[in-house]
């Protein structure tokens, strides 16, 4: 079974500025070693493949990554490209969005590798203090002179380079006393350079032994956060606002994972392992090395690391009963081993952020701190697997009516299926009241109609949403280790929404696919007994559900069986199509 990850590749230690409240302090620097720093990637990337690893994301950090000489970045940015594309329909079909290389930098020597941005279309994301004025004061050059005049200027080099820049501010208690300062200077970068400020992204600093600058509260966190959303709720800038300027804290990113040593990791050019920019050079969070070890057991480690970080930290018994617990996780291991607390350290901005993001907390939390502690801390687990459940459990339909995700999932009017001029209208197969069944041969004309809008719904990237169909044999066979009998599996496929929107549709408001030849490709494996079955839904839609069964139980038990729209029907050979069809009418 492939295992995908997100890598973050070191490909130099050096960098060009001696920021004053650097994370990796007196590391900023390249002491070389026996591996070219291309021959590293890809020794990694191979080795990764032959595990059944597989990158869905390679991203270049440092150091600081423009410090390499114009060759070896273009080669890297070569490599990955090159990667992309060639794994570009693999990766979609497993659900990853595939993008371009991407290079985290302070934009000092930017101007030194233009030719190579141009040529990939490079993601850049750059880091700029907020205000500006502080960033002249922090983020100044190894030779202790002012950056931040050069580094706008590089950002004005891109403007006609058709690639995305979109820059991030670490923000500090010194931030929030000038926050009218903060939130000028970034409707100055919005109107007057080419970045991306709908996508510009804060992030909360933290202190270190060097620090000039102090880290914020949790209850200045929530002032700043509220600065902010005061001062652009209701601009051009409201859905930046609302999306990603504060998207480091929702459940998308690796501080809200189980276990973030499961997916995440940093690779240095030496070959050296460790979870992530944060823990870079900490014993704590460093996995082992590419060149004398497997993967897998690289992987193991990390696992095991992050989960005994997490123990070492305890666990706060408010998390138990938070409903917003199945979307924190107790928050990232390194700040919380730093910090030597249990949660979050932000957990009251990530509430608020919930809060305006419509993310509504579980009203019956218990079982999600139950999966939790199963995972992370197995010494609490009598705490809450012998917790009373409540008295009275909802039924599905109340759960779908009282989620908007679920209540669009199962609606009823959003496909059907026309088989040789005959509709089926398509319902949920676990709560509808009959169940019809229709008749396919090799010869019949099989035509899937999809409601127009279905690809917006619950996505945040229609253009990557896909529209999911799961075919299944009437035979049925034991799966999984609970010795469940269902169906066998035949086919799934997914047809994106510039395909499904490309076939002119006959019925105003659908959306019209042509099955027949799917139906055909697959007809051989389909039951001649018993009733076969299809299910439609969307990629988004689906993720949605099973988002839905992993945050609550009651769901998760009454929606067990695939719930998507469906019909059973039977497939008949040529010969068949000629003789009484009774017996399947029994």
């Amino acid at each position: 079974m492939n295992t995908y990850i997100h890598l973050l590749y070191v490909p130099t230690m050096a960098c060009n500025m001696a920021c004053k409240y650097c994370y990796l302090e007196e590391d900023t620097k390249d002491l070389g070693t026996e591996h070219g720093a291309l021959e590293t990637l890809a020794y990694a990337i191979d080795k990764c493949r032959e595990e059944d690893i597989i990158p869905f994301n390679i991203s270049l950090h440092g150091g600081e990554v423009t410090c390499l000489d114009p060759e070896t970045f273009r080669e890297l940015a070569a490599y990955i490209s090159d990667y992309y594309e060639r794994n570009r329909d693999f990766l979609t079909g497993a659900g990853f969005k595939v993008g371009r290389p991407h290079i985290k930098t302070n934009l000092l020597d930017l101007d030194r590798h233009l030719e190579a941005v141009r040529r990939y279309e490079i993601s850049v994301s750059g880091s700029i203090d907020l205000p500006l004025a502080l960033h002249r004061a922090c983020r100044i050059g190894k030779d202790g002179r002012d950056t931040l005049d050069r580094i706008l200027a590089n950002v004005a080099l891109l403007e006609d380079i058709p690639c995305h820049k979109k820059v991030s501010a670490t923000i500090f208690r010194e931030h929030l006393e000038r926050i009218d300062e903060v939130i000028a200077d970034i409707w100055y970068l919005h109107k007057n350079t080419c970045l991306d400020m709908l996508d510009f992204n804060f992030m909360i600093g933290f202190e270190n032994s060097s620090s000039l600058l102090h880290a914020l509260t949790e209850e200045e966190q929530l002032a700043f956060f509220r600065g902010i959303r005061d001062a652009f709720m209701g601009t051009e800038l409201e859905p930046g606002l609302k999306g990603a300027w504060f998207r480091e804290f929702g459940p998308d990113y690796c501080t809200n994972c189980v276990n973030c040593g499961e997916k995440f990791f940093l690779l240095e050019k030496n070959g050296d392992i460790y979870s992530c920019v944060r823990g870079q050079k900490q014993e704590d969070f460093y996995y082992g090395n590419i060149y004398k070890e497997s993967m897998r057991g690289i992987m193991e480690t990390a696992a095991r690391k992050i989960r005994e970080l997490h123990q070492a930290c305890g666990f706060d018994p408010a998390c138990g009963t938070c409903g917003y617990l199945y979307l924190c996780r107790t928050g990232c291991p390194f700040v919380k081993k730093r910090q030597k607390r249990a949660r979050s350290y932000t957990c009251l901005l990530q509430q608020e952020l919930y809060r305006l993001w419509g993310m509504a907390p579980e009203e019956y939390p218990r079982p999600t701190a139950l999966d939790y502690v199963c995972s992370m801390h197995p010494d609490r687990i009598l705490d809450y697997a012998l917790a009373k459940l409540p008295s009275v459990i909802p039924d599905l339909r109340t759960l779908i009516r009282e989620d908007p995700g679920l209540t669009y999932l199962y609606r009823p009017d959003l496909f059907m299926l026309e088989i040789d001029g005959n509709i089926f209208p398509l319902e949920s197969q676990i709560i509808k009241q009959a169940r019809p069944f229709a008749f396919i041969s090799p010869e019949s004309s099989v035509i899937l109609y999809v409601r127009e809008g279905i690809f917006e719904a619950f996505s945040s990237y229609p253009e990557n949403n896909a529209l999911y169909i799961q075919l299944l044999t009437g035979d049925m066979i034991v799966y999984g280790d609970e010795g469940r009998t269902k169906q066998r599996h035949i086919a799934n496929e997914m047809i994106y929404k510039q395909v499904a929107e490309t076939d002119r549709s006959d019925r105003p408001g659908w959306l019209r696919v042509d099955l027949t030849g799917f139906l055909r490709r697959y007809g051989r494996y389909l039951s001649r007994e018993r009733e076969n079955n299809i299910l439609f839904t969307t990629t988004a839609l689906r993720d949605y559900h099973y988002s839905k069964q992993k945050n609550n139980a009651f769901y998760h038990i009454q929606a067990i069986d695939l719930p998507f729209q469906n019909l059973d029907f039977y497939y008949l050979t040529m010969e068949e199509e000629t003789h009484d069809l009774s017996r399947y009418l029994q």
